[in-house]
C-alpha cells in the first residue's frame, strides 16, 4: 500500500527505527538513549540514559534534586507507573513552616496572613525522588546498572557540550536565581550564564554523577551527597534532614485511565494532575469536540471548555490521597455531570480552581522511548521551575527542587503543608492503547499546559487520524489562570476571532509557552516516534 503523503503537512516527517526509537527535547540526551539501546539494552535502559543526560545537557529544567515518574507499557504486556517523589520533611507543620519564614522575612508569624508559601528558597525544597527513580526502573526492568546508564551524562558533565539557544535562553533567565556562593560556582562562568553555543563543562555534577554510578541512590539519600543536602537546605532556614532523606522509596502506583473513543489513556494518580486530563477527555467526548472539522472553532470551543471544568475541579480536589480523600473526576458519570454545564458560548462563572501560580509555566523534561520487544516508556524528570529553589547542595552541583511552593499554609486549602505529605505535581508522562498490540508513550511539558497538551494531542491522534509528527506540529490553545485563552501566533487568525465571538478572551502567546511534546509508538512491532520544536527535540531510530 502507498503511503499518503498528502497527510504529512509538517516540516519533519515521523522516524522510524528497527530495534529502537527515543524522543527527547535534546540532541545529546536522544544519543544517549540510543546507546543504550545499540548496546543491547531496552527501552527501559534507554529512559534512565536519556533522563540523566538531561540533567547535565538541559540543567535549566531537570536534575537529580527533582522527581521523576513513569508510565510504561513492558513486553509481556503489564501496565504500570512508577513514582519517585518526594514529600514536606518530617517537621514541616504549618506552623513550623510559618515561623521559619516570619523569621527569615522579619514579620509576625503569628498573623495567618503574614506570610505566605514562597515560590523559591529553602521552604519549598522537598525530599528528591531522581536517583531512587532511575535506580529503581533500571533494578526491575533494565539490562544495565547506573554504573553503565550514567556514562554518557558523565561524558557530558567532565567533557563538556555546547549550550543550544532555547537552553542558554532558559539560563539566563534563572541568573537572577542564583544568590548563594554554592549556586553561583556551579552554574555560572566567570559570572555569567553561558552564551549559545559556549562549551561547558559542570565537573561537581560529573563528580556527583560518578559517586551515584559507583554506589548507587544511597549515594544520595544515606551518604555525603545527602549530607550536603541537608546542610544547604538547613543553612538557608529549611528544615529537610537528613532522615527526611533516608526514608524516602519509590511507589508503583495503579494508573488511572479512561476510554476515549475507543482508545484507552492511561495517566498518573493524584498527587498527579492526570484526573484533569481524563476529566476533559471525558466531557470533551459527552459534548462531541472531536466531531467537528479540524479548523472549525467549535472544536477549539468545546475543548477548552471541557478543560476549564477539570481544571477547576482538579485544583480543588487533587492533593495526596493519603491525606485527603478524592472524588472519582474520571468517571463518565462526573463527565455527563459536569457536561451540562457547557453551552454555545464561554463559560465565565469557571474558576481555575486553587492552583499554585508559580507552577502555570513551569518547564520540565519529559522523554519516550519503545524498543522491538514493545517495551514503550514515558518518562519524566524535572525540578519544578527552572533551576528549583535557588539553592546547590554544597560542591555537589545539586540543584534541588522548588515543588515544596505548590504547598499552602492555609489550614483550609487541599494542599495545605504536613510533615511527609507530596505536594501536588504537574508532571504527566502519558499513555495511550489504540489496540491490542499498538501502543504510544507521550507527554506534553509545561505546568499547566501538560493535561491541555493531553488533550489536544490524544485527540489529533484518535478523532483525527494523524500521523505522530502532525499530531504534536499542530498549533495548540491553553486556557490561562486569568480566565484568557491563548493561542498559537501560527493557528488560524479566523478561528481566533469566531472563538471572541462566543466569549473567549483570545490572546497570542510565543510557540515557547505551548510546551515541547515527544511520542514513542509501538505498533505490532514497527516502531515509530516524533519530537517537534517548540523546544531542541530531536527523536532517534535505531
Amino acid at each position: 500500500m502507498e503511503p499518503d503523503l498528502d497527510r504529512f503537512t509538517s516540516r519533519r516527517s515521523t522516524v522510524y527505527g528497527q530495534r529502537g526509537v527515543v524522543a527527547t527535547s535534546q540532541p545529546l540526551a536522544s544519543e544517549a538513549g540510543i546507546a543504550m539501546l545499540r548496546e543491547g539494552g531496552n527501552a527501559f535502559d534507554a529512559a534512565v540514559a536519556a533522563a540523566a543526560a538531561l540533567n547535565v545537557v538541559e540543567p535549566t529544567s531537570t536534575g537529580l534534586g527533582g522527581d521523576v515518574f513513569a508510565l510504561y507499557r513492558t513486553a509481556d504486556g503489564d501496565v504500570g507507573a512508577m513514582r519517585a517523589c518526594g514529600g514536606a520533611p518530617a517537621d514541616a507543620t504549618i506552623a513550623n513552616v510559618r515561623a521559619a519564614l516570619a523569621a527569615d522575612e522579619g514579620v509576625d508569624g503569628d498573623e495567618p496572613s503574614a506570610v505566605e508559601m514562597p515560590a523559591t528558597g529553602a521552604q519549598t525544597v522537598t525530599v528528591p525522588g531522581t536517583a531512587r527513580g532511575w535506580e529503581a526502573t533500571a533494578e526491575r526492568f533494565g539490562e544495565f546498572g547506573l554504573d553503565r546508564l550514567l556514562r554518557p551524562a558523565i561524558r557530558y558533565a567532565k567533557s563538556g557540550y555546547p549550550v543550544s539557544e532555547v537552553v542558554a535562553d532558559a539560563w539566563t533567565q534563572a541568573e537572577t536565581l542564583f544568590e548563594t556562593d554554592h549556586a553561583r560556582e556551579a552554574y555560572l562562568f566567570d559570572g555569567e550564564s553561558p552564551s549559545v553555543g559556549q562549551r561547558v563543562t559542570l565537573p561537581r555534577l560529573g563528580d556527583s554523577l560518578e559517586r551515584v554510578a559507583e554506589a548507587g541512590a544511597d549515594a544520595v539519600y544515606t551518604g555525603e551527597i545527602g549530607e550536603a543536602i541537608a546542610e544547604e537546605v538547613q543553612a538557608a532556614g529549611g528544615l529537610l534532614t537528613v532522615d527526611d532523606l533516608a526514608d524516602f522509596e519509590v511507589e508503583w502506583p495503579e494508573p488511572v485511565s479512561t476510554t476515549y473513543h475507543g482508545a484507552e489513556v492511561y495517566e498518573l494518580p493524584p498527587n498527579n494532575q492526570g484526573l484533569i486530563a481524563l476529566e476533559a477527555l471525558n466531557i470533551a467526548a459527552e459534548v462531541g469536540a472531536g466531531e467537528y472539522d479540524y479548523d472549525a472553532p467549535e472544536r477549539v470551543h468545546y475543548f477548552a471548555e471541557s478543560l476549564k471544568l477539570a481544571f477547576h475541579d482538579g485544583h480543588r480536589y487533587i492533593t495526596d490521597p493519603e491525606y485527603e480523600a478524592i472524588p472519582p473526576l474520571s468517571s463518565t458519570a462526573w463527565a455527563r455531570r459536569r457536561a451540562a454545564e457547557i453551552g454555545e458560548r464561554a463559560n465565565h462563572d469557571v474558576g481555575f480552581g486553587v492552583p499554585d501560580a508559580n507552577a502555570e509555566d513551569a518547564d520540565t523534561v519529559l522523554l519516550t522511548v519503545a524498543d522491538a520487544a514493545g517495551n514503550v516508556v514515558s518518562y519524566i524528570n524535572s525540578r519544578f521551575a527552572g533551576f528549583g529553589s535557588g539553592l546547590v547542595a554544597g560542591e555537589t552541583g545539586i540543584a534541588l527542587q522548588n515543588r515544596g511552593s505548590s504547598f499552602s499554609l492555609d489550614p483550609d486549602h487541599p494542599n495545605r503543608i504536613a510533615p511527609g505529605k507530596r505536594p501536588f505535581h504537574t508532571l504527566l508522562p502519558g499513555l495511550i492503547r489504540f489496540d491490542e498490540d499498538d501502543w504510544a508513550a507521550f507527554g506534553v511539558m509545561g505546568g499547566y499546559m501538560q493535561p491541555q497538551g493531553h488533550l489536544q494531542v490524544v485527540s489529533n491522534l484518535v478523532d483525527y487520524g494523524m500521523p505522530l509528527q502532525r499530531a504534536l506540529d499542530e498549533p495548540r490553545w491553553r486556557y490561562r489562570e486569568s480566565g484568557t485563552l491563548a493561542v498559537e501566533p501560527h493557528m488560524d487568525g479566523s478561528v481566533g476571532a469566531k472563538l471572541s465571538r462566543r466569549g473567549h478572551d483570545v490572546t497570542t502567546l510565543p510557540a515557547s509557552r505551548f510546551g515541547g511534546a515527544q511520542i514513542a509508538r509501538w505498533r505490532d512491532g514497527v516502531l515509530s516516534a516524533a519530537t517537534e520544536p517548540r523546544k531542541d527535540g530531536t527523536a532517534q531510530g535505531y
